[in-house]
């Protein structure tokens, strides 16, 4: 029997109302990793994002994806306790817009892992399809 996946807030120096992350769903630490965000609509950057037609910003779909992954790292027992800090995105691309109701799937692998840096590649989508997809390069910094 596996163990149970650990909650992000165990992980993660964020909380709300910055944590963009619900679950992890799937976890390989310091290689893989997936979660999932369930945008409810009481999240207050969709009062103005706009008016009249609540939309997921694409940099917070960004920043979501760099959290989960941020979780396959610090899942990583040489890594508990360091800050994993952006330090640029690449190839982005937004596919399609994300609304109230809509639960995000999270999914990054990470592509490069030294002791104070990497990069990583993830995708997140609404039921299958794709709604963003980047590179992610991060510092690792003491916590």
């Amino acid at each position: 029997m596996s163990e149970p996946l650990p909650d992000p807030r165990d992980l993660l120096p964020h909380r709300e109302p910055f944590l963009f992350v619900d679950r992890l769903v799937d976890l390989v630490p310091g290689q893989s990793v997936a979660g999932t965000w369930k945008l409810t609509g009481e999240e207050s950057f969709f009062a103005g994002h706009f008016p009249g037609r609540p939309t997921l910003p694409g940099v917070l779909m960004l920043e979501a994806l760099a959290q989960v992954g941020a979780c396959g790292l610090l899942a990583e027992e040489r890594f508990r306790g360091k800050l994993p800090l952006f330090g640029g995105a690449e190839k982005v691309r937004f596919r399609r817009q994300v609304v109230p109701g809509e639960e995000l799937r999270l999914d990054v692998e990470i592509l490069r892992l030294g002791s104070r840096a990497g990069k990583a590649r993830g995708t997140a989508s609404v039921d299958g399809e794709t709604a963003c997809g980047a590179e992610i390069t991060f510092v690792i910094v003491e916590g």
